[in-house]
């Protein structure tokens, strides 16, 4: 029977941090062998907002490099990046065209996004979903893995399918439809000083989040300047309580432990207990990753060889399906 296919991808924008790993990263690691994966690096997408040229490229390879040291298997994945398809770039424009406006305009995260940006607001902030919603149906992906934050997105993707197939399919699929993978509850990371906001890449102090790369005394430094409150005994679940509840889950998901454990373990605990436990745990659990990742990044041969290979399996598929969409399109194919 033929697995299933699943497609995601980080931008090369930053660290990647916690929440990108145990939110997403670890949950592909786990499942991955039950899917034929494409995973890539989103690297058109991070120009959507002010970037560093002289950086985009290395950043590139080191999230590349960190999925491998995260666990991803050649044996069950596939890594690119999505510039090194040109086929991202053209499907995304012929999308455009049978996008409404209004479509791109209701997003959630343009609308948040937009107002930070001010009079600097890029077409390209409008349009990233259009070119996600190419990313996903180039390779005619089954599932797409993502928080409750993105599915907008897959919704977008879906209806920019109905549409296609509708004005174009005479009848036909062109365009496979996907579905979301909804991540698993429990693995959305907040941010180390605001228990209510979301660990981010963008956010501007970087003590809000442990990146997988941090060394271990900036973890240090980290959580004990973390946020918390005056109250003794730690316990998951008091909405008035979000860094605590915050810090338990981060211990939780590194130590491997149950929820019921680590109640039971922390339940008479003060931050100055806590703290150097999640401390040695957190450094603990990120040394293999930063490890391989050290290995794999100073071997630039191999790394180079990877995205080759993986560019030449994601554009086979990708062109098979930009080509059928230009035929559908009516475009002039046999010169």
């Amino acid at each position: 029977m033929t697995k299933q296919r699943v497609l995601s991808g980080v931008q090369p924008t930053g660290n990647l941090h916690l929440g990108n790993y145990l939110g997403a990263i670890r949950n592909w690691v786990e499942g991955q062998s039950q899917y034929d994966n494409f995973f890539c690096v989103v690297d058109l997408h991070a120009i959507t907002v002010p970037h560093n040229p002289k950086t985009l490229a290395a950043d590139t390879l080191n999230i590349a490099a960190l999925y491998l040291a995260c666990g991803i298997d050649l044996e069950h994945s596939t890594i690119f990046v999505q510039s090194h398809v040109s086929a991202h770039s053209e499907l995304a424009w012929l999308l455009n065209c049978i996008t409404p406006l209004n479509w791109l305009q209701d997003m959630i995260q343009f609308k948040e996004k937009a107002v930070k940006q001010g009079q600097n607001v890029g077409v390209g902030l409008l349009d990233y979903p259009v070119l996600m919603a190419a990313d996903i149906l180039l390779y005619n992906a089954d599932k797409v893995p993502v928080g409750e934050d993105q599915k907008q997105h897959i919704e977008l993707t879906r209806d920019i399918v109905d549409r296609f197939n509708h004005q174009f399919g005479q009848g036909q699929v062109v365009l496979k439809s996907p579905d979301p993978l909804i991540l698993a509850a429990g693995a959305r990371v907040m941010s180390l000083t605001d228990g209510t906001k979301k660990m981010s890449k963008s956010d501007p102090s970087d003590l809000s989040r442990i990146n997988l790369l941090d060394p271990p005394d900036l973890i240090q430094t980290k959580i004990k300047k973390c946020k918390t409150d005056p109250v003794k005994g730690l316990i998951f679940g008091d909405p008035a309580r979000p860094e605590c509840n915050n810090l338990l889950t981060l211990y939780q998901l590194m130590s491997g432990q149950t929820k019921e454990a680590v109640a039971a373990e922390c339940a008479e605990m003060g931050w100055g207990q806590f703290k150097p436990l999640l401390t040695e745990t957190a450094i603990a659990h990120l040394k293999p990753i930063q490890d391989k990742y050290h290995e794999i990044i100073n071997d630039q041969g191999y790394l180079e060889s990877v995205l080759r290979d993986g560019k030449e399996k994601a554009a086979a598929i990708a062109n098979q399906t930009l080509l059928k969409t230009k035929q559908a399109l009516g475009f002039s194919l046999s010169l």
